[in-house]
């Protein structure tokens, strides 16, 4: 909060700064999704796996692969620094874990004859759409649980009503969005 003071909020602030995590960081232009798109047909093809790669098989990969990424994680403390504090040969595995995750997804959106990039951006504007900042800003609701006010309002940079309790959700019909 301006001019006040919040000491839990600065040490989160001094927890994630010491952790490096607002050092600004952004991945490489290269290689794009289409490159590892192209790159994961051609392993697999030059070793006759299309046959293999099916949807349901490739999702099922992906789901042992994201397994596997949790296994880095299982037993870590939940505070501190996290995996920026991790040894070399963790961030190593932590890499390629991730990078078959990446390619699993790549390769079942590419099966699937899903834009993955153009898929990302129609997602993100439905996020908007579900999660006003003037309603979501602060909260962890789902949108289904999030107040309802008139999302047209204009945004707020305070915490949004009922930022700390979820609006309770009826299990039966759908409301509409």
């Amino acid at each position: 909060m301006p001019g006040g003071s919040n000491p839990e909020g600065a040490a989160a602030a001094a927890g994630a700064a010491a952790a490096g995590y607002d050092s600004p960081f952004s991945f490489s232009p290269e290689p794009t999704l289409e490159d590892i798109r192209r790159l994961q047909t051609e392993f697999a093809t030059e070793r006759d796996w299309d046959q293999f790669h099916k949807p349901r098989n490739l999702l099922l990969a992906l789901v042992g692969e994201v397994g596997e990424l949790a296994e880095l994680f299982q037993w870590k403390p939940d505070g501190g620094p996290g995996p920026l504090s991790w040894s070399e040969a963790e961030r190593g595995a932590l890499g390629e874990e991730l990078s078959d995750v990446l390619i699993y997804l790549v390769a079942l959106a590419s099966r699937c004859h899903i834009d993955l990039p153009q898929a990302v951006l129609a997602k993100i504007e439905t996020n908007r759409r579900h999660y006003p900042v003037h309603l979501a800003r602060g909260s962890s609701c789902k949108y289904t649980e999030l107040p309802r006010e008139d999302i047209q309002k204009a945004e707020s940079f305070g915490p949004a009503p009922g930022a700390t309790e979820c609006a309770p959700v009826s299990r039966g019909a759908e409301e509409p969005n």
